[in-house]
């Protein structure tokens, strides 16, 4: 009996030690479960303040606050962020918009074992990218699956091409930054995606970047080598520089973005189409599921951004005015 005795309790110990490396299931130990640290990409970043905004309403809801730590795209000043505000104990809910998703795990592994909800928002943490699942135990997951993104880019440009019915359709895809992991992720999915499809040629890969001068500069190169380009493909801001210096131009646009303007460019026929993300509604969410597992609630670990949108958030000209979608955010 007493041998029985000291194999249960030792279960019971080994039980508790997994649950508090795991995150636990009760209130969070982490500071006051009503208090949200935000760790958004940049405070100068239209997406991240449309997220915060949606971050901090559902904060009042619930009568608590929200914090916005900027760390302009800097991954090591978000890493030190993350840090203070473990150190602090002020927090009892992380939502992480992670600018390096492998460089934070140290310091996310850290806030979960300090008790405090955390929830990955957009970026996943770790090392994959074809998975929304949480690749830190005790995590909650709300995140855009790059390789999913950029299935999607592929199939709207695809459909883009049988819109122009060009034979073969040129496609060139302005990828984003080829230093960043995540990018060549998603653009190995559009490229694929693309060629896998009768009668695509995919005629070009150009880094277009993420602002209106990128875009601009890769579509003056794209245009001395492929004057003929059928359909372009980019995120949202490198699009609105591209469309300027191809005006007159018999091109059809697929934007990777969910601003307003992206929105009445698809909307006015401009664009075909886009992946469209909630970007308010999905701050929101990320609030009302970090509350709740603050305050010793169940909720889903993980959840797809795009399951928030119509259509999974692939969206054309149609689908835009039918769902009445008009955008959560400016550029």
């Amino acid at each position: 009996m007493k041998r029985l005795g000291v194999v249960a309790v030792a279960g019971l110990l080994l039980a508790l030690a997994a649950c508090t490396d795991g995150g636990g299931s009760g209130p969070s130990g982490g500071g006051d479960a009503k208090s949200i640290a935000f760790f958004g990409f940049a405070k100068a970043n239209s997406f991240s303040q449309a997220t915060f905004e949606g971050v901090k309403e559902q904060a009042a809801k619930a009568g608590g606050k929200a914090e916005f730590f900027d760390a302009g795209f800097d991954a090591q000043t978000q890493i030190r962020q993350l840090q203070d505000a473990i150190t602090s104990k002020r927090f009892g809910v992380f939502v992480l918009q992670a600018n390096d998703g492998t460089a934070v795990v140290p310091a996310v592994r850290q806030a979960v074992r300090s008790g405090i909800a955390v929830v990955v928002q957009f970026t996943p943490v770790g090392t994959r990218y074809d998975t929304a699942e949480p690749q830190v135990p005790g995590v909650i997951s709300l995140v855009d699956v790059p390789v999913q993104n950029g299935g999607q880019l592929g199939v709207l440009g695809v459909g883009a091409c049988q819109a122009s019915k060009a034979k073969p359709c040129k496609v060139a895809y302005l990828e984003g930054l080829k230093t960043l992991p995540l990018d060549n992720a998603r653009t190995k999915a559009v490229v694929g995606s693309l060629k896998a499809a009768e009668g695509v040629e995919v005629v070009a890969q150009i880094e277009g970047g993420y602002t209106r001068d990128s875009g601009r500069k890769a579509m003056q190169d794209l245009l001395q080598s492929h004057p003929d380009v059928d359909v372009v493909i980019g995120s949202s801001q490198a699009l609105f520089g591209a469309e300027g210096v191809a005006k007159g131009k018999d091109i059809l646009y697929v934007g990777n973005g969910a601003s307003r303007q992206a929105v009445t460019a698809v909307r006015e026929g401009r664009w075909f189409g886009i992946p469209y993300l909630p970007v308010r509604t999905a701050g929101a969410k990320a609030a009302e599921l970090g509350l709740a597992k603050a305050s010793g609630k169940g909720v889903p670990v993980t959840t797809e951004i795009s399951s928030l949108a119509p259509n999974g958030g692939t969206l054309t000209k149609d689908l835009i005015v039918s769902s009445g979608v008009t955008g959560e955010y400016d550029e």
